[in-house]
């Protein structure tokens, strides 16, 4: 990761292999353990942040590492009898282990499921059954997900839905391509073979993904959307992964949160869904999520996405990190703690500076929402 906050407060953040006191996962590696400072925090971050002592365990999507990091390092910051630890196991694994009661609160890139299959309770049932109390999906990071590329001598791409649908099933194999080279004009594309890696874990960003290529392109995407990749190429664990395998291959292609593409200095593709080719930024994101309805009820702020948008420059290939909570803790003070960090984390101080290290800030209408939801649990 380039330096960034987090960086400068490294003595306050400490990524290792501890497992995590309530885990339960034997997947422990990249657990990020944050404490605080040991120095005093000045006045007006003290006053400013609601600080608590004790420990919050959390697990889930590694799409949302490197915010929840720079988050927890903050906090830390003001918070020095705080605890926070987060383990980036994946969006299934961490609404797996919230849902057995392992860990305080998930992480995931898509919200609770309101419908089983085969007969089993839905994600939602199942959470709320567990908390003894509705489960609410609060969106927290907005994380763009890059179509990330390394092409020897290939700085500028243009994608369309229906291409970037031939890419990841398989059926474009060089960058030469007629298709791609027919949305490329002035660009010098090589005969260069087409990697495609995908995400081999459960993933909330395969399934955002993939939501948009059924979304945007049906007639190139069939498959349903999913956790589990369906499509061509060779997998990668996490989104560190699949990073690392474009970076080192040389034609590599992958869809990867925004953070990640720019950690590893790959190229990334302008994505046009009829609108005109729309570059991927901060302001071009927050424009798809501003337009995003809301699926749940209440204080659940589960959000529908529109990935085949054709507003112009509204960046369309988007997730929505959520943190996963129960709306009434059965642990009061539990509950009152993992309420200071969350409202820390929504803050419009810390959203604004997660777009230094690739993530788009909550747009306002988004941000006022998730504040009153937070405000709202105990």
């Amino acid at each position: 990761m380039k330096t960034t906050r987090l960086a400068q407060l490294a003595s306050l953040a400490v990524v290792g292999s501890m497992a995590l006191a309530a885990c339960g996962s034997d997947n422990t590696t990249g657990t990020t353990s944050a404490e605080g400072s040991s120095s005093s925090a000045s006045a007006s971050e003290s006053a400013a942040t609601e600080c608590f002592s004790g420990t919050i365990n959390a697990e889930g999507s590694s799409a949302q590492k490197n915010a929840i990091e720079e988050a927890i390092a903050s906090y830390g910051e003001a918070c020095k009898d705080a605890k926070l630890n987060y383990n980036p196991t994946g969006s299934g694994a961490g609404i797996k282990q919230f849902i057995a009661g392992q860990v305080d609160f998930a992480g995931s890139d898509s919200a609770l499921k309101t419908e089983g299959k085969d007969g089993a309770q839905s994600e939602a049932a199942q959470a709320e059954a567990f908390c003894g109390s509705p489960a609410w999906n609060l969106p927290m990071v907005t994380g763009p997900i890059a179509i990330a590329f390394n092409v020897k001598g290939v700085d500028k791409l243009t994608i369309t839905p229906a291409v970037a649908a031939d890419i990841f099933s398989g059926k474009i194999t060089t960058w030469n391509d007629a298709k791609i080279a027919e949305i490329n004009k002035g660009v010098t594309l090589p005969a260069t073979a087409i990697k495609v890696f995908f995400r081999s874990d459960e993933s909330g960003t395969t399934e955002n993904f993939t939501k948009y290529l059924k979304a945007a392109a049906p007639e190139g995407w069939t498959a349903d959307a999913s956790k589990k990749w369906t499509g061509a190429g060779e997998g990668k664990e996490k989104s560190a992964g699949v990073a690392e395998g474009v970076k080192s291959t040389d034609g590599g292609v992958t869809y990867v949160e925004w953070s990640y593409a720019k950690d590893n200095k790959l190229g990334i593709a302008s994505v046009d869904n009829g609108a005109g080719a729309v570059e991927l930024t901060g302001e071009s994101v927050g424009k798809a999520v501003a337009a995003a309805k809301q699926a749940g009820t209440g204080n659940d702020l589960a959000l529908k996405l529109d990935y085949a948008t054709k507003e112009a420059g509204a960046y369309p290939i988007i997730l929505v990190t959520y943190e996963i909570v129960c709306s009434k803790n059965k642990d009061a003070e539990k509950g009152k703690n993992i309420k200071a960090f969350l409202k820390h984390f929504a803050s419009t101080d810390v959203q604004k500076g997660l777009e230094e290290i690739g993530y788009a800030p909550l747009p306002k209408e988004v941000e006022d929402k998730v504040l009153t939801a937070i405000d709202a649990l105990s």
